[in-house]
């Protein structure tokens, strides 16, 4: 397999906090992959260290053939970096934002007015030309964000969670230009909380606490969950929750509106406690059913397992 991305013990620290610690995986050329996780999991940091931006404090990772320890400043024509509050001018509009970014990667004159004109068509935004950046909607500046990120016609574009705050269509549409690339051979590593979202990638990583918990394709990292999982509808989900955290055959219990999904080893020895403990408490549990686990299911699974190892490491 002919890796794009090779990222090999990758750690970062910020004085007594360690960000990301030892990250190893490799990403190949033309793959979408997802590195999900919550705030404050390192996933911005890797994406920094991988962009050149960032020099790691231990392990290196060799991006488009060039290794972002010793050589980074050889990154910069064959990446794109889309931050979350990617660098757009609200003064300059559409077009002076494009020629910019143009400018910055010395596009050519000859190529630059096709790059601009089939990147305008591409991102929806010619109509658009025109307008001042501030006065685009959200979702519109994200788009000409990642259509400045792309003047240079990339090989790796790396992006920090870029549909965060957008609207569903607007969402939509990104997703669809990233398609698009993706059919171009481009190789796309991006961040995102977003669970459902993750499930577009090829494969996804698994993030919390700087380090990598699971990496594979969303439905084998959907395999990892142990034991059932049942949905549970309740009166009151919030205490239906500290209910069951008390009991041992329920270690782990998620709220989802108005249901619980709960982790059990065994639902059919399992679920008439948990269900007993439900009616005794008041809480009217109903519609009791077992389910297929999303990522999020999985993702929550894993993070409770992890919390649950790290008092015995530390010891």
């Amino acid at each position: 397999m002919s890796l794009a991305i090779d990222i090999q013990g990758l750690s970062r620290s910020f004085g007594v906090v360690t960000a990301v610690s030892g990250l190893s995986v490799g990403i190949a050329k033309g793959e979408l992959f997802g590195l999900v996780g919550p705030d404050g999991a390192g996933k911005t940091t890797t994406l920094r260290m991988l962009a050149g931006i960032l020099t790691p404090s231990g392990g290196d990772a060799l991006v488009a053939g060039c290794s972002i320890r010793r050589e980074p400043e050889r990154l910069k024509d064959r990446i794109a970096y889309m931050s979350q509050r990617f660098g757009l001018y609200g003064d300059l509009t559409v077009l002076e934002n494009l020629d910019f970014y143009a400018d910055v990667f010395e596009v050519p004159g000859p190529e630059r007015a096709v790059r601009v004109r089939r990147l305008l068509e591409f991102s929806g935004l010619g109509p658009f030309g025109h307008r001042l950046a501030d006065k685009l909607s959200g979702g519109m500046r994200q788009k000409l964000g990642l259509a400045c990120a792309l003047v240079h016609q990339p090989e790796i574009l790396l992006l920090d969670e870029p549909t965060s705050g957008v609207d569903p269509v607007s969402r939509r549409d990104f997703w669809r230009i990233l398609y698009e690339m993706l059919k171009q051979g481009v190789t796309i590593l991006m961040t995102t909380a977003y669970l459902d979202e993750a499930e577009r990638c090829g494969r996804v990583g698994l993030m919390y606490k700087g380090r990598l918990m699971a990496v594979d394709a969303p439905a084998q990292v959907k395999t990892l969950l142990r034991g059932q999982l049942v949905e549970i509808g309740v009166t009151d989900a919030w205490r239906a929750r500290e209910l069951l955290k008390g009991l041992r055959q329920a270690p782990e219990v998620t709220v989802f509106g108005q249901h619980l999904h709960v982790g059990l080893a065994d639902a059919t020895r399992d679920l008439p406690g948990v269900l007993r403990a439900l009616e005794g408490a008041g809480l009217a549990p109903r519609d009791a059913r077992r389910i297929v686990p999303s990522l999020e299911d999985v993702f929550i699974s894993a993070v409770a397992a992890e919390e649950r190892r790290e008092p015995t490491s530390a010891a």
